[in-house]
């Protein structure tokens, strides 16, 4: 019996805390992914990186032998200075006459600035850059990113919830399987026009960089990685681009438009209804009933404006798609306007 007892005062204290145990195993989880990524590379990348550091060792051995009047000290300080200049983008080759702060690379930096890419291969070098840097952050990275929110939201409503309204009106289909193959089909097309295609195009015009290279740079910079390994228009000649400035303003209305496009694919599956099930199921009651609470204040906000813009009350309708909202609408004797005689009343008192 006291078994008995304990065993269902332990499910009923699970009950209660399941949100909590799985939000717990979720931490576990993307945890266990953390450090199995951390092994993974590590076991890849270390031998190529002992594998170039020998030979480095070597080169420098072999041209101190064959250069007897270089000390090691003053090859050590060439090479610390030369590795610094690179650092801030200026290399010391000869044939590397190339700006980094003409206006369209600094364009090309603010951009990747303000969508916090951040390459790392061109980095202010006085002390006046690094400060209006850190002002320009400030004020441009949220600047930016509301911006790009209301991009995306207007992009959805024209490629996202008109489309998957307008099929299901048509086929009477489930919305949850359109919204699905939807995501899937948008998907698809933003990986062939934004990633694939673009990754040929870089390995034509990239002497030096294979497929798979391209291929690594546009999803790292998409992606808002930007490790800056690769650099478009750093590795190739003047020959091969007579038009360095415009090659780099290409890049960055590509990235630009990438990342919108990236962002509009990334909105509409996190509004699928399967992850929206799958975000709540770890959330906490609490919030879950705010949520439902505040879609319902927002709702009515839009009911009682004649004026407002119907295309709101459409992103409203797509975007919260929360069953609490649903369950409360009258069932049987038609909407609120209905009601009243196609009156629209004030919003109700909270």
């Amino acid at each position: 019996m006291a078994g008995a007892g304990a065993a269902r005062c332990c499910a009923g204290v699970a009950e209660r805390h399941r949100s909590c145990l799985r939000f717990a195993l979720l931490v576990v989880a993307y945890t266990v992914y953390l450090l199995l990524g951390a092994w993974i590379f590590s076991a890849i990348e270390l031998p190529y990186e002992e594998e170039l550091r020998r030979e480095l060792i070597a080169a420098r051995e072999d041209f101190l032998s064959n250069h007897t009047c270089v000390s090691d000290a003053r090859l050590e300080e060439l090479l610390a200075r030369a590795l610094e200049a690179s650092n801030y983008g200026v290399s010391v080759l000869r044939n590397d006459s190339t700006h980094n702060w003409d206006f369209v690379s600094s364009l090309f930096f603010t951009s990747t600035v303000l969508t916090t890419t951040g390459y790392g291969h061109t980095v202010p070098l006085s002390d006046g850059g690094k400060a209006f840097c850190i002002f320009f952050s400030i004020l441009g990275i949220p600047i930016t990113l509301f911006f790009l929110s209301v991009v995306v939201q207007r992009l959805m409503v024209l490629v996202t919830w008109r489309p998957v309204s307008y099929l299901h009106q048509r086929w009477a289909l489930p919305k949850s399987k359109l919204a699905l193959v939807h995501a899937t089909g948008l998907a698809l097309v933003t990986l062939l026009l934004f990633i694939l295609v673009p990754a040929w195009i870089f390995t034509n015009l990239e002497k030096d960089w294979s497929f798979l290279e391209s291929l690594y740079f546009c999803f790292i910079s998409l992606t808002t990685v930007g490790l800056g390994d690769y650099v478009p228009g750093e590795t190739h000649s003047r020959d091969n681009n007579p038009h360095p400035h415009l090659y780099r303003l290409g890049i960055t209305v590509y990235l630009l438009l990438g990342l919108v496009c990236v962002l509009v694919v990334m909105e509409t599956c996190y509004q699928l209804p399967q992850v929206k099930r799958l975000s709540q199921s770890f959330g906490h009651e609490t919030v879950r009933q705010l949520d439902s609470e505040t879609a319902i204040i927002i709702e009515r906000d839009h009911l009682s404006d004649p004026f407002g813009d119907p295309s709101d009350l459409l992103t409203l309708q797509h975007a919260a798609a929360i069953p609490s909202v649903q369950s409360r609408r009258p069932r049987c004797g038609g909407t609120r306007r209905q009601l009243t005689g196609g009156r629209v009343l004030p919003p109700r008192p909270l």
